[in-house]
């Protein structure tokens, strides 16, 4: 059942999406070469907690974290440990917070230091189809209608989309109806209306889209080991097209932030 949010909600859905995407932008000013991934999980478990705000992956189906860090073939949840970022590495992180009640979830992939092209090129691409995907969260058109931009923007560049993940519906609970698959047929799936909020979060493979799950039961990495890459915003759908709420709005932009994530507009991404 789709749960369609009042005004009132998402203005508190926007509220929090702020804090999350300063959280990353964070997260993202600190990552470097030498760099732990349990200090990033301690400092995003310290901002969003000092900020008044639950971080809801702490405790979430048993998880232990705040964020999730995926490096290199590791596509999706991957859990911090006392790995050190090293240069050239692709650094894919998801976080998320409960604010009053509501649930924001965003996500974005860093690169550590320089990148190889085929890295870069991934991550320019996999950002692109966020932005590409989101501009088709408009009332009047469906579900399929992002998973079809997403997928052919993504294809069309030589990369693949994971079809074991998707996107969903957010709101008092992080996973909410409807799935929002990131390939499909456009016109197929639940119509557009506002009132809804999306999680839009292309998982982008460079080789094939097979995914497996490591024994932690967490971690998911490309089946052939290829590089992966991975961008979320939640998205309320408005009369007056997307917006992004995981965004820190340029009146209130702090100069230290530097994000994909710290930008208005329906390009989300960057």
């Amino acid at each position: 059942m789709i749960i369609y949010k009042s005004q009132a909600e998402i203005d508190l859905m926007r509220e929090a999406g702020m804090i999350l995407a300063e959280t990353l932008a964070r997260l993202q000013a600190m990552a470097r070469p030498g760099l732990s991934l349990l200090e990033l999980d301690k400092e995003a478990d310290r901002f969003i907690r000092d900020r008044g705000c639950i971080p809801g992956f702490v405790g979430y189906q048993g998880y232990r974290h705040a964020i999730c860090t995926s490096v290199n073939d590791q596509v999706v949840h991957g859990i911090p440990t006392n790995r050190k970022l090293r240069e050239g590495d692709l650094l894919s992180l998801d976080a998320g917070l409960i604010h009053r009640g509501f649930w924001a979830d965003a996500g974005v992939t860093v690169g550590i230091g320089k990148l190889s092209a085929q890295a870069q090129r991934l991550m320019d691409v996999t950002r692109e189809a966020l932005g590409i995907g989101i501009d088709q969260a408009r009332v009047g058109n469906r579900v399929g209608d992002i998973s079809a931009a997403v997928q052919q923007h993504v294809e069309a560049a030589g990369f693949s989309v994971v079809r074991q993940f998707v996107g969903h519906g957010i709101g008092r609970d992080m996973h909410e109806d409807p799935q929002v698959p990131n390939f499909g047929i456009a016109g197929r799936g639940p119509l557009l209306k506002p009132g809804m909020v999306l999680a839009i979060e292309p998982m982008v493979n460079a080789g094939g889209p097979d995914v497996a799950l490591l024994g932690d039961g967490w971690t998911v990495v490309t089946v052939d080991h290829s590089l992966s890459a991975y961008f979320e915003h939640s998205v309320a759908i408005t009369p007056d097209g997307p917006e992004i709420l995981t965004v820190v709005p340029k009146s209130v932009l702090r100069q230290e932030i530097h994000s994909p994530l710290a930008s208005e507009g329906p390009g989300g991404g960057g």
